[in-house]
């Protein structure tokens, strides 16, 4: 199971960066418009900070401190730079996520964000749910508001 999971994280990242790409002018990365709340730049910040928090962080002892603010806070960071921290998270995850033992994947994750709490395999499919729905969003970001 571990395998598929970091398999699936992996590609979607891949597939996120080819989002970040396929904009026409970075500019817009970081454009809003009428009810779009958040740019393709901050979802892309908070993805990054998100998984580099929930897998980085509590499973793999990364060190890492969210400044979950910031993700939505920040704006022209250069694309460049946006696709080289999802590089570095494809990395993370993938090293974090080929570590765990079985045992690990059926014990409770150790932050509760809901009422009830999750087995570290529930919330690696969490976090990969909260990674396809913010992707989505990407999506349809570029094609309204980069005009293509």
């Amino acid at each position: 199971m571990k395998n598929s999971i970091a398999q699936l994280f992996v590609r979607d990242l891949e597939r996120l960066q080819t989002e970040i790409q396929l904009y026409h002018d970075a500019s817009n990365l970081w454009k809003i418009d009428k009810d779009i709340q958040n740019t393709a730049g901050n979802l892309t910040t908070h993805l990054i900070g998100n998984l580099n928090h929930f897998i980085g962080a509590v499973l793999g002892n990364t060190g890492y401190i969210r400044e979950r603010e910031k993700e939505f806070n920040d704006t022209d960071i250069p694309r460049k730079q946006l696709l080289d921290q999802i590089d570095e998270v494809k990395e993370m995850i993938e090293s974090t996520i080929l570590k765990l033992t079985d045992n690990d994947l059926t014990t409770t994750y150790p932050i509760h964000i809901r009422k009830e709490g999750m087995t570290v395999e529930q919330f690696l499919i969490h976090l990969y749910g909260h990674l396809n729905y913010h992707l989505g969003q990407i999506n349809y970001h570029r094609r309204l508001l980069d005009g293509c």
